[in-house]
């Protein structure tokens, strides 16, 4: 089993294109086609029809997904961007590292249990 560059609720900052510097929280991640959802970034305007559902209608600002290549994980050591490195533990746990500082990078899905 692999594991992921990048998982949701990962810390991740922008390194190019309209939000550069900018950091959030992954929301959602796509592998397949290579995209992360990060809340807060990469926001557009759509505009909506009132319908039953919502009925003033308006403009909406919502998020959309930018290429993972675009966002860094975020060092938990220094608070920087870093390149992952992929690890085995002693227990035969495939782990992230950070490349920086060479801190272990958690998993949010883990720490939520």
């Amino acid at each position: 089993m692999s594991v992921a560059r990048l998982q949701k609720g990962d810390q991740v900052v922008v390194i190019s294109g309209k939000d550069k510097g900018k950091k959030g929280k992954v929301m959602r991640f796509d592998g397949e086609l290579n995209r992360v959802l990060v809340e807060g970034i990469n926001l557009v305007k759509r505009h909506m029809r009132p319908n039953p559902r919502m009925q003033q209608g308006g403009i909406l600002e919502r998020e959309q997904p930018i290429n993972a290549s675009k966002v860094m994980l975020v060092d938990p050591k220094t608070g920087k961007g870093t390149r992952v490195r992929t690890k085995t533990d002693d227990k035969g746990h495939k782990v992230r590292i950070a490349v920086k500082s060479g801190e272990e990078i958690s998993s949010p899905r883990k720490a939520a249990e």
